[in-house]
């Protein structure tokens, strides 16, 4: 019999060398027909500690390792928000000045200009 792969979202990863794993199915009612969400949570064995809260990973069916845990994760399809940011902030600093930066001092200069405006507007009818 082959090996069951799921893809889930780790919950927890406070154990050592485990992950909760929230695995999400959509099912039809059986007797309204709607499609709704059903969840189960996985304990998976995480061997490097390196997976984190909010990471959606894929696990695979294993022999068991413990009572509660016999699956394993395989990989990780995608990162933690945390480290969705560091990324950008990686490809911010990355960026080459270029055309793009003139524009954004362009409109900032303009904007400037405008609250200036409305400043002296302001002083005038104040003064009258």
């Amino acid at each position: 019999m082959p090996k069951r792969i799921l893809t889930g979202t780790v919950t927890s990863d406070k154990t050592d060398k485990t992950v909760t794993v929230k695995v999400e199915r959509r099912v039809k009612h059986p007797l309204y027909g709607k499609i709704i969400k059903r969840s189960k949570n996985y304990h998976a064995h995480d061997e490097s500690n390196e997976y984190t809260v909010g990471d959606t990973v894929r696990i695979e069916e294993t022999k068991p390792i413990s009572k509660t845990k016999t699956w394993q994760v395989i990989d990780r399809l995608v990162a933690s928000k945390g480290k969705a940011v560091e990324a950008e902030l990686d490809v911010k600093e990355a960026q080459p000045t270029g055309a793009p930066e003139e524009k954004k001092q362009a409109s900032k200069q303009a904007a400037a200009k405008k609250s200036d405006d409305a400043k002296a507007d302001k002083a005038e009818a104040d003064a009258e």
